[in-house]
C-alpha cells in the first residue's frame, strides 16, 4: 500500500527575495498574516524539478501557516550558501528551511543561524553533526537503493556489465545509494562493474559522462545511476549509440521525464522520494518550534521511506512526486 503524498503547488512569479545574495535564483511570497514574519527556503537548484517541487510545497505551506516566505538556491556551494545564511540572518527572518550543501560543509553555516537563534529545519540532506538544525528529515535512501537495484537485478538477469553514475560527493545521499546498490548487487558474481563517473546529479553531465562511459565499455548492458536526472542523461546518450533496447537503466527520485521513460520502457524503474511530505514536514515543525519551541517530532533525525516506481504502477503517478495509493 502506497502512501500517499501531497502534490507540491504550482511556483508563484518570481520577485526579489534576499538582496544580499546577487546573482542567485530568489522569490518572495506573501502569506496570510505578513505579522508572522518570514521563513527563509534556501533550496539546490530552481531548474531542477525535484527541488523545485521542494521549494513550491515549502513556499505554500509557510503561506498557509501565515507567513512571509523567500525561496533561494544555492546550487551546492558552500559558500554561496553562507551567504544566503548571512542575508536571511540580517534580515531577521523568523527560521530556516535548508535542502544543505554539503554534509560536513554546511555544519557552519546552519550554526551560524542557530548561534543568532534563527532555527533551521533540515529536508532532503543531513548534515554531519546533531543537536545544531532543530530537524534534519530525509528520505530512506538506503531502502530506497535496495529496492531500486533488486528491481533492476531482476531485469538484468542477475548477469552483465554495468556502470554507474554517481551524485555530487559532497552529498551523503549520493554514497548512501552508491553503498545500497553494490550491497544488493554483491550477491550476483555474474554481475560485473566496469566503470563509474561523477555527474553531480546533472542531466547534461549524466549524458557527457555516458558517453564516455560508451566509447570505453560498447559492451555494457546495465547502467545504474544515484538520480533521475543522470539516468535521463544516460538514456539519451545511449539512444544516441542506438544501444537503449539492450541496456537496463535505473533511476532515483521519482520526477515526472523518469516516470515518462519508465512507461516508455527506456528506464527499468525510478525510486520516489518523498520530498513533497518531507518538505511540508519541515514547515510544520519549524512553525509548531515558532509556537510553542518544540518541533512536535519526536527526534531530529526523521526518515521517510521510499517507493518503487515501474511499469505496473507508473499510472498512479499523479504529479510531481506523488504516488497515489493503491
Amino acid at each position: 500500500m502506497f502512501r500517499k503524498l501531497i502534490a507540491a503547488t504550482a511556483a508563484s512569479a518570481l520577485a526579489l527575495g534576499l538582496a544580499a545574495c546577487g546573482g542567485s535564483a530568489a522569490d518572495s511570497s506573501s502569506g496570510g498574516d505578513s505579522e508572522g514574519g518570514t521563513i527563509a527556503v534556501i533550496t539546490v537548484d530552481l531548474a531542477n524539478s525535484y527541488w523545485q517541487a521542494e521549494a513550491n510545497t515549502a513556499k505554500e505551506a509557510i503561506k498557509k501557516a501565515g507567513y512571509e516566505a523567500t525561496v533561494n538556491a544555492h546550487g551546492a556551494d558552500p559558500d554561496k550558501q553562507n551567504q544566503l545564511i548571512d542575508a536571511a540572518i540580517s534580515q531577521q527572518v523568523k527560521a530556516i528551511v535548508l535542502d544543505p550543501a554539503g554534509a560536513k560543509e554546511s555544519v557552519p553555516a546552519v550554526q551560524k543561524a542557530t548561534d543568532a537563534d534563527i532555527p533551521v529545519f533540515l529536508v532532503n540532506a543531513e548534515i554531519a553533526e546533531q543537536g545544531i538544525a532543530k530537524s534534519q528529515i530525509i528520505s530512506n535512501n538506503a531502502q530506497g537503493a535496495t529496492i531500486g537495484a533488486e528491481q533492476w537485478v531482476e531485469s538484468m538477469g542477475g548477469e552483465g556489465k554495468y556502470v554507474e553514475l554517481f551524485g555530487n560527493p559532497t552529498d551523503n545521499n549520493a554514497q548512501v545509494r552508491s553503498d545500497g546498490y553494490a550491497a544488493v548487487i554483491s550477491a550476483y558474481p555474474d554481475l560485473e562493474k566496469v566503470g563509474q563517473e561523477t555527474a553531480n546529479w546533472d542531466r547534461v553531465q549524466g549524458k557527457e559522462k555516458m558517453e564516455g562511459l560508451i566509447a570505453a565499455h560498447p559492451d555494457i548492458t546495465g547502467v545504474i545511476a544515484g538520480n533521475d536526472e543522470m539516468a535521463l542523461g544516460a538514456i539519451e546518450a545511449l539512444t544516441g549509440a542506438k544501444m537503449i533496447d539492450d541496456v537496463k537503466v535505473l533511476g532515483f527520485d521519482g520526477n515526472a521525464d523518469a516516470v515518462e521513460a519508465v512507461r516508455s520502457g527506456t528506464m527499468v524503474a525510478t525510486v520516489l522520494q518523498p520530498i513533497v511530505q518531507g518538505t511540508e514536514n519541515a514547515v510544520t515543525q519549524a512553525v509548531e518550534f515558532l509556537k510553542s519551541g518544540k518541533t512536535g517530532a519526536s527526534s531530529e533525525k526523521q526518515i521517510i521511506d521510499c517507493f518503487l516506481i515501474t511499469k505496473d504502477n507508473a499510472d498512479k503517478y499523479t504529479g510531481p512526486f506523488v504516488l497515489e495509493s493503491s
